[in-house]
């Protein structure tokens, strides 16, 4: 069973994985086209084209926006008008030698909702893609913004400190940045499949060998440098003094057995948020949006629709 006393010794040493290509879903009735950030970089955007209510979904490290494909279909199909896009440095984004922090990703994100037309909008943020969210509050305002959906999400401090003992060791994440930067392929495939899926727990019967093949081929999309960077971004921003800006009802989905972001930092989130709804998904790993997929667009849907 993979365990965090296991993550260190998986962030340095993995064993070799094979990559092949992998068709996902995609948007029935949709458009891509990339937008200009403020200081020039091109965001890849995917926006179905729906007429009901706006859904902006934020993707997690190492990834890109297809891990939301399942969701993105059935919502759109539901109704709703669904935005995904690719960080920078990420997927079909450009790819610029800097600009890795929150705040620079909290800009890009004010980016995609103006020029993308929405209004009124759930915005969703799965891993590393909720810090994006929590700072969207609290340096734009939460403007255009009426619900936030909170997914496995790292929105609290993953560090751990002698203030923040539900974090994780800083070694660890060293740890990541080394592999990232070595043989990448090999170690973000072990990764993938060992840590964010966990599909060595003999609980888990979800995960495929085409699962982790397809988020292996998201993440060798980007580019080293951002996969690196980001680590950094990720685990050493302390959002905890800006879970109070988020002021709008919030959805947060956690699995039990996530090891990147435990359960305890979901928990810790939720409390930081004055109007939060708490569902744990009971011994799901971090890759919930994948394993628990119908469950986290049952839930993510109803929240939506629901009237507050």
């Amino acid at each position: 069973m993979t365990t965090r006393r296991s993550f260190l010794h998986l962030s340095l040493g993995a064993v070799a994985a094979t990559c092949t290509a992998v068709t996902l879903p995609h948007l029935a009735h949709g458009r891509t086209f990339k937008i200009k950030t403020r200081d020039g970089i091109g965001l890849f955007v995917k926006d179905s084209g729906g007429s009901g209510s706006a859904v902006v979904m934020t993707h997690a490290w190492p990834l890109n926006a297809d891990i939301w494909d399942y969701q993105a279909a059935k919502l759109s199909s539901a109704g709703f008008r669904v935005v995904t896009y690719d960080r920078r440095g990420f997927g079909r984004s450009d790819q610029p030698a800097g600009g890795y922090d929150f705040d620079t990703f909290a800009d890009d994100l004010a980016a995609v909702i103006e020029q993308a037309g929405v209004r009124d909008v759930t915005l969703v943020g799965y891993s590393m893609g909720g810090g994006e969210v929590v700072r969207y509050f609290s340096r734009h305002n939460g403007r255009n913004v009426v619900k936030a959906g909170l997914v496995g999400a790292a929105a609290h401090y993953l560090l751990k400190t002698e203030n923040n003992p539900i974090g994780i060791d800083g070694a660890i994440f060293e740890g990541i940045k080394q592999g990232v930067q070595g043989d990448r392929k090999t170690y973000l495939g072990n990764l993938l499949r060992d840590v964010f899926l966990d599909a060595k727990r003999p609980s888990t019967d979800a995960v495929t060998p085409e699962m982790v093949e397809a988020t292996l081929a998201m993440a060798m999309q980007a580019s080293a440098a951002a996969t690196a960077a980001c680590v950094d971004a990720f685990a050493r921003t302390d959002f905890r003094p800006e879970l109070a800006a988020v002021k709008v009802p919030t959805l947060v989905l956690h699995g039990t057995a996530d090891i990147p972001v435990p359960f305890a930092i979901g928990k810790a989130t939720a409390t930081g948020i004055a109007q939060s709804k708490l569902i744990e998904y009971p011994d799901a790993s971090h890759g919930i949006v994948l394993t628990e997929r119908d469950r986290v667009t049952r839930d993510l849907q109803a929240f939506i629709a629901r009237e507050f």
